[in-house]
C-alpha cells in the first residue's frame, strides 16, 4: 500500500527546533524527489523545501533559508526536515509530497503522492 507518513510535529516556543520525518512505502522511493509543503489556516499550501531523488540537490523557500535543512535517507525511505529558529509564522500543517522526477523541482500541482500532514505550532 502506497503511503507517506509525516511525524515529528508539535508545539514549540519561538526560537526552538523540531525535526519532521516523512516515511514512504509502496513505491520506488529513490525514483522520486520529495518536497515539504505547509498550509496555514486561510492560506494556500506553499512549498517549503525540496530534495532531489539522490539527495544531492536541495532548494528552499526564502522564508526558511538558513533555518531549515532537508535531507533524505534512501536506505530508510525517509526524508527529514530539520527546523531551527522557529517563528510564529512557521505555524502550519506540514505535508510531504512525492514527485516522479530526479530533480529538486517540487511543483505543488504535479505532486504524485501526499502525506496526511503534521501540525507545527510555534507559540509562547
Amino acid at each position: 500500500q502506497l503511503q507517506l507518513v509525516e511525524s515529528g510535529g508539535g508545539l514549540v516556543q519561538p526560537g526552538g527546533s523540531l525535526r519532521l520525518s516523512c516515511a514512504a512505502s509502496g513505491f520506488t522511493f529513490d525514483y522520486y524527489a520529495i518536497g515539504w509543503f505547509r498550509q496555514a489556516p486561510g492560506k494556500e499550501r506553499e512549498g517549503v523545501s525540496c530534495i532531489s531523488s539522490s539527495g544531492s540537490s536541495t532548494n528552499y523557500a526564502d522564508s526558511v533559508k538558513g533555518r531549515f535543512t532537508i535531507s533524505r535517507d534512501n536506505a530508510k525511505n525517509t526524508v527529514y526536515l530539520q527546523m531551527n529558529s522557529l517563528k510564529p509564522e512557521d505555524t502550519a500543517v506540514y505535508y510531504c509530497g512525492a514527485i516522479r522526477t530526479v530533480l529538486a523541482v517540487c511543483i505543488r500541482t504535479r505532486i504524485n503522492y501526499w502525506g496526511q500532514g503534521t501540525q507545527v505550532t510555534v507559540s509562547s
